[in-house]
């Protein structure tokens, strides 16, 4: 009996002792975080490596649903509603699941975010968007597959998948207009320097109301003039100019590159002469 239970011990031992043992997992898992204006995205994936095998039309065949990767399902959650394809997707997180093709890929935007793989019951209903993207190939070889958030601007960015020759470009875009209008709109009821200031160079930026954007950067520099900002007064200088108040402009770019200069700003003292020589003022 001593020597069963003397046995048992060290079985149960050592088997609690391998349970103790840490090693990498073959697809690791990652989470990339992106600001895309004013949305946070997040996307939470494994990673599996290529490891000598063909990928696409052999390890994951085409034309069939797919994980879009390892392990547990792929997910991206949105902190606002964004628009993929001309539908909406409310603020929350979803499954990425994809149909390769060999020219064009199905995407599959998935509310059912707990699956360890494809859903064993696939459910139309749980499609919250899909899309259809053109897969392009690349002259290089990923070895491990990626995602990545690619040709970010203030109103979206592509959220791209790169695999063996593969990139997958998934464009989506978000509310930062609505949010920043609202912002401003709000903020005017009592507004700073601070905040013409932020609402001018939005409006230059996006291409919104120049001369709305030249009334407010002109009350930012008028409020800040007992201790001028050159950095106010260079963006002062770029909306003139494109109001067509080259006069101003100019006016505006000599004062910020003598606040400049007395400020040791060298960025600001080259974009200022280079504006000024562009406008014949110099």
């Amino acid at each position: 009996m001593k020597k069963l239970l003397c046995g048992l011990f060290i079985g149960s031992s050592m088997l609690f002792a391998t349970a103790q043992i840490e090693a990498p997992q073959p697809s690791p898992f990652s989470k990339v975080e992106q600001k895309v204006g004013l949305t946070d995205v997040t996307v939470e994936y494994s990673r599996p490596n290529m490891r000598g095998r063909t990928i696409y039309g052999d390890l994951v065949p085409y034309d069939k649903l797919w994980r879009t990767a390892a392990n547990k399902n792929t997910m991206i959650t949105f902190s606002d509603d964004v628009t993929v394809d001309g539908q909406t997707l409310k603020a929350g997180s979803y499954a990425i699941f994809t149909k390769p093709g060999a020219t064009n890929w199905e995407v599959y935007f998935y509310t059912d975010t707990e699956n360890w793989g494809v859903p064993r019951n696939w459910d139309e209903n749980k499609i919250a968007a899909k899309t259809t993207i053109q897969a392009v190939n690349i002259p290089l070889t990923m070895e491990t597959f990626t995602v990545m958030f690619n040709d970010l601007s203030n109103s979206g960015a592509v959220l791209g998948i790169i695999w063996e020759n593969t990139y997958v470009p998934i464009p989506f875009t978000v509310p930062t207009d609505n949010k920043v209008s609202a912002s401003i709109e709000k903020a005017m009821a009592g507004p700073s320097d601070a905040d013409y200031f932020a609402a001018a160079v939005y409006y230059l930026d996006e291409g919104k109301d120049i001369n709305k954007a030249v009334e407010w950067i002109d009350k930012a520099v008028e409020m800040t003039s007992n201790q001028p900002r050159f950095w106010y007064l260079r963006q002062q200088s770029l909306i003139h100019a494109k109001a067509g108040n080259k006069k101003q402009a100019i006016a505006a770019a000599k004062a910020s590159l003598e606040g400049a200069k007395k400020a040791g700003n060298d960025d600001y003292i080259k974009m200022n002469t280079e504006s000024l020589k562009e406008w014949g003022a110099m």
